[in-house]
């Protein structure tokens, strides 16, 4: 099974490299990367972080100053919101793309049940997982969501 991970640190690649033997492995390090390997590469499913802190503004998808004038102008707030929202931003990337991919998020949505079941309504397939599941977890997630 062929996943692209999309992430803005190397956590998740370094621990599914390290878990998951028998999987191929590809990361991308925003959302602008993981548009062109979905393009250029076949992939079975995509892991997909939310937040992404740790790339430069400008690689962030999304709309900076509509987001300022969300937040009454206040363009640091702002930028927090894309990072802390980047990864459905992607994920609205991919399926405007016309990607039906699979796509797995690290996520943890069980306080936020309205907006989980708003992102897999509009978005499906999709599934996710808590950042704390195990290898067992995600070997399983991933193999699930790569058959739906």
């Amino acid at each position: 099974m062929k996943v692209l991970i999309v992430e803005d640190g190397t956590e998740y690649s370094t621990t599914l490299a390290r878990f998951l033997e028998g999987f191929v492995l590809e990361r991308a390090g925003d959302g602008a990367t993981a548009l062109r390997r979905l393009a250029e590469d076949h992939f079975d499913v995509v892991f997909l972080d939310m937040r992404f802190d740790r790339v430069a503004p400008g690689q962030l998808l999304g709309d900076l100053a509509a987001a300022a004038d969300r937040c009454n102008g206040d363009r640091e707030r702002a930028l927090r919101f894309l990072e802390d929202h980047q990864g459905a931003y992607v994920l609205a990337a991919i399926r405007e793309a016309g990607r039906g991919i699979p796509v797995v998020f690290s996520y943890d949505f069980e306080d936020e049940p309205r907006r989980w079941k708003n992102l897999e309504q509009r978005f499906a397939p999709l599934s996710y997982l808590n950042s704390n599941a195990g290898p067992d977890q995600i070997r399983a997630a991933l193999e699930r969501a790569a058959r739906s």
